[in-house]
Parts: C-alpha cells; structure tokens; sequence
C-alpha cells in the first residue's frame, strides 16, 4: 500500500477507535503513549498446527483482519508432520508462531503500531486453531508516557 494512502488508513482507523497515532506512528491512548500493543497467546488444545501453508494463510488473515500491512510470511516446518515456525513482516510490526503439535499447543506473538487492532487477529487465530483454552497477555511497547 503506497504510504499516503496506508497514512489515510491508519488516520480513518485511529480515528474510529479513539486513538491518536502521532507521525512516528506511536500510538496515544488512555493518556499513554507508545510504540504498539503486543500481545502474547498461548493458544492450549490446539489443531492444524503442521501444516505450514495452513500456518501462513492463518497468520495472513489475522494480520489483514488487524488492518496490518503485509511485506513477507517466511514458515519453517520441523519434519514430516512436526511442529510450524514462521514469521509475518508487516509494515506495523509483525506476527510470529511456533507450534509444538505433540502438545496440541502453539505461542503467538502480535505486534502492531499505529492504527492497526492487535486483538482483531485473536478471532481469526481461535477460528483456525480451534484451541480449548487461550491465554492471553498484552504489553505496550516502547512506552513513553
């Protein structure tokens, strides 16, 4: 997405959720201010965790869901039917998973600055995923004030 029209984008979505996204593309809300909101899941009960094509596309729609920009998706899987490694690079941060199918378990990291929702992707990862139980944890990144 050429930068003008991401900067449209991002200033329409802020805008909608209560949140200034500054030139840097910190984000000020509830009087904070900061780099992004990470957010870690651990997603228990899990399925479709081998399959690295399945992995990536999951990834892909959390981001897009999110309102992130994707710039590449690189998976790495572990053998035959072995767990999934892999990134997104999005041009808000990224989004990462590493599987472990034997344990039906799988860790997400979310990372996203600017206007982009990190928690939008949650629905799109349990639709996948299909886990029994989810924990999440959420960080602000870079906080300044």
């Amino acid at each position: 997405m050429p930068k003008d029209l991401f900067d449209e984008h991002a200033a329409a979505e802020a805008a909608a959720a209560d949140v200034r996204v500054g030139p840097d593309y910190f984000i000020e809300k509830d009087g904070y201010r900061y780099a992004g909101g990470h957010l870690l899941l651990d997603l228990w009960g899990a399925r479709n965790l081998t399959d690295p094509g399945r992995v990536e596309a999951a990834l892909c729609d959390a981001a897009r869901a999110s309102g992130a920009t994707i710039l590449h998706a690189h998976m790495h899987q572990f053998g035959e039917g072995g767990g999934v490694s892999g990134v997104v690079v999005l041009a808000e941060s990224h989004i990462s998973i590493h599987t472990w199918p034997e344990r039906d378990f799988a860790a997400v990291d979310i990372f996203m600055c600017g206007a982009c929702d990190p928690h939008l992707a949650v629905p799109v990862l349990r639709e996948v995923f299909s886990p029994t139980s989810v924990e999440i944890s959420e960080h602000r990144r870079g906080l300044v004030t």
